[in-house]
């Protein structure tokens, strides 16, 4: 009998044979890609050749495994020179912190474990031997040990003994404090509180000594020292030590970082559709890259159908282009050369480019241990070098408004760098994926160029600013780059409690031992009574003179003494210390630590570094930097107050808040009072500031001499105006310079949402006004004032303006699903662009209209002009224009009046 063929061997020989052939096709079609792909840069190439380009190279495939440097390199070094110290986080891998150091010799990421032994831990109030009886503490797989330590508890002003429950791991913290009746610091994250107990400070210096992490000891020059010295020699020993302890932050240059910045582009089908980087389905067409340390590169993909073209005028002629054959090639040089700096520069990285390129790179079959990127909810870090997205870090309120004096009014990337560098993005005619390779290596090539450029302008003012501030709130340059102000603040009060042996108190503690405010708030939401603020007069006053308080708020705390626990202290003997306005007192006995800290950065900024910047005798490198320095404690000192009458900050403490506003109000009263008493006449007073009526100079000098003699604070003359238009509301008002130049305050045309016509119109109205030199001439322009208003208002009448000209620009602040009970008027029209297939986000800046409809509005893709609501747009120009127009009695009415009547009899 011949061999018979079972029937499962049957199927397994088919199977097989279906394997083969599909193997084969495979090769087949990865043949053709790939003889497509080369074909597509042979064509590249020769329309390169034919233009006479230069700097143009290209690359072909290669395997990823052979492509030198994919994988990130760690350096664990045994010794080291002096390496700034840029980040501490929790390995969870190796149970263990581990440390960022930047060595400015070899320009890289050093690493470094802890080698101490130090475990995460939280406290409770229970005694060893009550919390050995808890068996799911002792018997949880991540319990270490107990320990019994010595605190000090600031709310009662006492000694106490705690308990540390010590485990092995971070996250078992957070499942055993709920055994615990309650529990102290616990909600801390392990590599913050690894810093406190290190007593580490991020930006400064340290070495790597046979394998031990010690810090370099900074030296200040002789000079230097005896001058803090004899600044502050009158004050109490312990704010000597402060200072001692905290000169070298402010003395020591920081590291010129090498740096990277990088920015990609995705193919699109739609304009206006952002890909989804969790899916990363679209391909990347171009990357680029651009560092301080001279690269400038652009990687394009080579696509079927897309030309070279005519280069643009804002073409990049000193970068270099490398055109790819192959998606995965030009991914594996972008990791490549990302893996080689030690700081990543992005523009919304954490949400788009850096996800988009991991992601993208698992697509398309990268091996896990070349994926460089750690992805998180709350960020994206390099597996060893350092990311900084710097949409997250300019978003801050805290440096848009104290850092940069309000100079950008978005949070986009054209918008930021426009008011900071003078250079927008490069504008679009058409969507990315359209563009000719010129285009797409221009526009592709700013918006990295501009990301670098934010952080070396001003002599590297931004990341000198990032520095210094890692330095005084303790945080590693991701942690303080991502967070706001609050958070900064919060990290040194926590690091200087555990510095000091404190117990960090727990929020509902202080709310229960001090109470709630006791002053009523005469704004809806506070919780407090807030700043007086004097009602000016409607009208035009020339020769205004006004007086400003160095720093009211911080200059108060520090001089009252005030703190979450010195207000309304234990101590009966303090009870008659009482706060003004209030029903609180304030601790006789003990320095309170918000006092001593706020106190101490508002003495080093205005008794130091503010007039060390001003110093032409000091070199210009050195003047630069102390600039920075005074930058930097004027947004800590600021954010100061905000913070402790935050609900939502852990330290609140309401009578300690409204204690600050009280004697704020006190001091200004008085200063009114004593000012009036001296002939002088106040126009008007806002929180820190009074505003004098052509004021002579000696009453002005001894105005100033009651408020540093009698309040003990300081007062200076701010601002000179040659006259100042009030409107009749609080803190609405035009001042003129003696130069001319306007300073605008509340007036509704300066808002960025105002539509474009209106907003021209106002600026056209304040340049009129600014080249008022005295009455004669302000008469004059009166009829200049109401011809602007006159103009616009024919041309919107007769809608002779474009849909750009009067749209509003609104961001959306959080997700449109987010907006649930009302729906701005911006919301719903970007709602209306969803549902015709527009994707939008937040952070997106929606252009809308307002028009004749059920809804009254259109985002400017869906509207016509002939749709817009008229009398709508009347009501804001009258609503923007009449502040202005009340101070210089012309009525509106009177103007849409004269309109009218033209109109009627033709």
């Amino acid at each position: 009998m011949g061999h018979q063929l079972r029937l499962d061997d049957f199927f397994k020989f088919g199977k097989k044979k279906k394997e083969v052939k599909e193997k084969r096709e495979v090769k087949v079609r990865k043949e053709v890609s790939k003889r497509r792909e080369s074909a597509i840069l042979e064509r590249s190439i020769s329309e390169i050749k034919n233009n006479g380009w230069t700097n143009v190279e290209t690359r072909k495939s290669i395997k990823i495994s052979t492509h030198p440097s994919l994988e990130p390199k760690m350096v664990f070094p045994k010794n080291t020179g002096p390496c700034y110290l840029l980040s501490v986080q929790y390995d969870g891998k190796n149970q263990k912190a581990l440390l960022k150091l930047y060595d400015p010799e070899s320009k890289q990421i050093l690493l470094w474990y802890d080698n101490t032994g130090h475990l995460p831990y939280f406290l409770t109030d229970l005694t060893p031997d009550k919390v050995s009886e808890i068996d799911k503490i002792k018997n949880h797989p991540s319990f270490s040990h107990l320990e019994r330590v010595e605190k000090y508890d600031l709310l009662y002003d006492r000694k106490v003994y705690m308990t540390k429950i010590v485990m092995k791991d971070p996250k078992s913290v957070g499942v055993v404090r709920e055994y615990v009746p309650k529990a102290w610091e616990a909600h801390i994250k392990y590599h913050n509180n690894y810093i406190y107990d290190r007593q580490l400070t991020p930006g400064m210096l340290y070495k790597i000594v046979n394998g031990s992490l010690v810090p370099v000891e900074i030296s200040i020059p002789e000079e230097i020292r005896r001058n803090v010295e004899e600044l502050f020699k009158d004050e109490e020993d312990e704010i000597k030590r402060y200072v001692k302890d905290w000169l070298p932050l402010f003395q020591l240059p920081p590291p010129d970082l090498k740096r990277v910045a990088i920015d990609i582009e995705v193919f699109t089908e739609a304009r206006n559709r952002i890909p989804d980087p969790r899916k990363a389905k679209n391909e990347i067409i171009s990357v680029s890259m651009v560092s301080n340390d001279g690269l400038k590169k652009v990687l394009i993909l080579a696509r079927e159908g897309i030309v070279f073209g005519n280069k643009p005028p804002n073409y990049p002629e000193d970068a270099e282009i490398e055109v790819f054959d192959s998606e995965r090639h030009l991914i594996a040089e972008v990791f490549r050369v990302l893996n080689s700096y030690p700081v990543i520069l992005t523009f919304n990285g954490d949400n788009f480019d850096l996800p988009y390129l991991q992601n993208r790179a698992k697509n398309l079959g990268f091996p896990d241990k070349y994926l460089p990127f750690i992805i998180t909810e709350e960020e994206v870090r390099h597996k060893v070098n350092i990311h900084i997205d710097l949409y997250r870090f300019f978003n801050n309120k805290a440096i848009q408004v104290y850092a940069f004096g309000g100079k950008y009014k978005e949070f986009t990337l054209d918008a930021i760098a426009s008011a900071l560098l003078g250079v927008s993005k490069i504008a679009l005619e058409a969507v990315v994926s359209e563009l000719t390779y010129s285009e797409l290596i221009a526009y592709n090539f700013r918006d990295a160029w501009l990301t670098l450029n934010l952080t070396t302008f001003d002599d590297n003012l931004v990341m000198k600013l990032i520095i210094l501030m890692m330095r005084i709130s303790k945080l590693s340059m991701e942690e303080l780059t991502r967070h706001a102000v609050s958070h900064w603040i919060k990290n040194l009060f926590y690091w200087e409690h555990r510095r000091r042996g404190y117990l960090i108190p727990l929020s509902e503690d202080i709310l229960n031992m001090k109470g709630e405010a006791v002053t009523e708030a005469t704004i809806k939401g506070k919780k407090y009574a807030g700043a007086i603020v004097v009602q000016p007069p409607a009208g035009v006053f020339f020769n205004v003179l006004v007086l400003d308080f160095a720093s009211l708020y911080p200059s108060i705390i520090k001089k009252w003494n005030l703190s979450y626990e010195t207000v309304r202290c234990p101590h009966p003997e303090c009870r008659s210390n009482i706060i003004p306005e209030t029903k609180h007192w304030v601790c006789r006995k003990r320095r309170g630590i918000t006092s001593v800290i706020t106190g101490l950065l508002r003495d080093f900024r205005v008794k130091i570094y503010k007039k060390a910047a001003k110093n032409k005798n000091l070199p210009e490198t050195e003047r630069a930097w102390y600039s920075v320095v005074e930058k930097a404690m004027k947004v800590f000192i600021n954010a100061s107050y905000g913070v402790f009458g935050a609900s939502t900050f852990p330290l609140y403490c309401p009578p300690a808040a409204e204690s600050v506003t009280a004697i704020g109000r006190y001091a200004i009263k008085k200063t009114i009072e004593k000012a009036r008493e001296l002939g002088l006449e106040v126009l008007y007073g806002d929180t820190d500031s009074l505003f004098l009526h052509n004021p002579p100079q000696d009453k002005i000098e001894e105005l100033i001499r009651f408020v540093e003699d009698d309040l003990g604070l300081e007062i200076e003359v701010d601002k000179i105006y040659r006259y100042v238009a009030f409107s009749g509301r609080k803190k609405n008002y035009v001042g003129i310079y003696p130069d001319g130049s306007v300073d605008v305050k509340g007036l509704v045309g300066k808002k960025r949402n105002t539509p474009e016509f209106i907003k021209k119109a106002f600026y056209e109205v304040l340049k009129a006004i600014g080249n008022v030199k005295d009455e004669a001439e302000f008469e004059k322009v009166k009829y200049v004032i109401r011809d602007i208003v006159l103009d616009i208002y024919k041309r919107l009448k007769n809608k002779e303006l474009t849909l750009d000209e009067v749209a509003f620009k609104v961001s959306l602040s959080k997700p449109l699903e987010s907006y649930v009970k009302t729906i701005p008027q911006h919301v719903r029209a970007a709602k209306m662009l969803k549902e015709v297939g527009i994707d939008v986000q937040k952070g997106d800046v929606i252009a809308y209209v307002k028009v004749r409809s059920k809804y009254g509005v259109k985002p400017v893709q869906l509207a016509k002009i002939d749709e817009i609501d008229v009398d709508k747009y009347v009501d804001q120009i009258e609503s923007t224009f009449e502040q202005l127009l009340d101070a210089f009695n012309i009525d509106f009415k009177e103007i849409i009046g004269i309109t009218k009547l033209e109109s009627f009899f033709g």
